[in-house]
């Protein structure tokens, strides 16, 4: 458990120690001490993506999607066979308007001598690669609206549904790869993410032994930089940190209604080796029989 912590957050071993103590063991708590502990600092290695797979967009006119496609190894991803097929999902995707992956996967399709199905092919390919695939997640955008793409390698997708300028936009779609937000404004902001963040604002406050009234505001003001840092339109804009999204969206004429960013492995706990059984196998190799 301190191994897996110490991953996520990049704190040292015995604050990850002292944090599952305090914690009683539980792993969620005990990130949210270290971050108390040691700032933002601790939250920045929980958000490396360790899973493997490829993002890929399909947009036509007013149609497009989004789609996650896993592998075990990043040597997979650059696989011609695996890349085709994660293609196709997104072009299906867009085409056929399934309702989950099930319907997705149950579609026509053949490739390299697979079919007749989508799961036929995974099936199929998964025998010829020697690697499991799956696919995790899309996002379909239908109904004539305006979309605007964009993928950062094969680990980054953004679309963007929006009204007016199609560069603006564009950039938008490029700052949201860039920035990640996590809601469109500040109202969209998931209550989660916001009681969660507000928590460890308390705890933090707290620790400065000031008046209830100072920390109340202290751990508003928190709340209030951290709504500002996530959400789309209150971002500074990668382009010109002087303004921004929205006051560039504004000043382009342009309303950006909705966006979908995916990254690879996302929320996906990678398989971790128990180092302590790794070393104990290691120790008792060297002493031989």
């Amino acid at each position: 458990m301190v191994a897996e912590l110490r991953a996520k957050t990049d704190a040292p071993m015995m604050e990850c120690k002292k944090a599952l103590t305090e914690a009683d063991g539980d792993a969620e708590r005990a990130e949210e001490i270290l971050r108390v502990k040691l700032g933002n600092k601790a939250g920045k290695a929980a958000s490396r993506i360790t899973a493997e797979g490829v993002i890929t967009a399909a947009v036509n006119g007013g149609t497009g999607a989004l789609v996650e496609v896993n592998c075990e190894t990043d040597f997979v991803t650059k696989n011609d066979s695996f890349l085709a097929f994660s293609k196709a999902c997104a072009q299906l995707v867009a085409d056929k308007n399934p309702a989950d992956v099930a319907a997705l996967s149950a579609l026509a399709y053949a490739q390299d001598g697979f079919g007749p199905t989508l799961e036929d092919v995974r099936k199929g390919l998964i025998g010829k690669i020697g690697e499991n695939m799956a696919i995790r997640r899309f996002q379909r955008y239908g109904g004539g609206a305006k979309l605007a793409s964009y993928l950062h390698g094969t680990r980054i997708g953004v679309i963007v549904e929006f009204e007016g300028d199609a560069v603006a936009a564009k950039d938008v779609a490029m700052h949201v790869a860039a920035m990640k937000p996590a809601a469109l404004s500040q109202a969209d902001v998931p209550s989660s993410l916001v009681d969660k963040e507000r928590k460890i604002a308390a705890e933090k406050a707290a620790e400065s032994g000031k008046p209830a009234e100072i920390v109340a505001r202290m751990v508003e003001g928190a709340v209030q930089k951290f709504l500002k840092e996530v959400s789309l339109l209150n971002q500074n804009f990668v382009k010109n940190d002087k303004q921004t999204v929205e006051q560039m969206l504004k000043e382009k004429a342009t309303q950006v209604k909705r966006f979908t960013l995916y990254v690879v492995g996302e929320g996906i706990e990678k398989k971790v080796d128990d180092f302590a059984a790794e070393v104990a196998a290691q120790v008792a190799a060297a002493k031989g029989p």
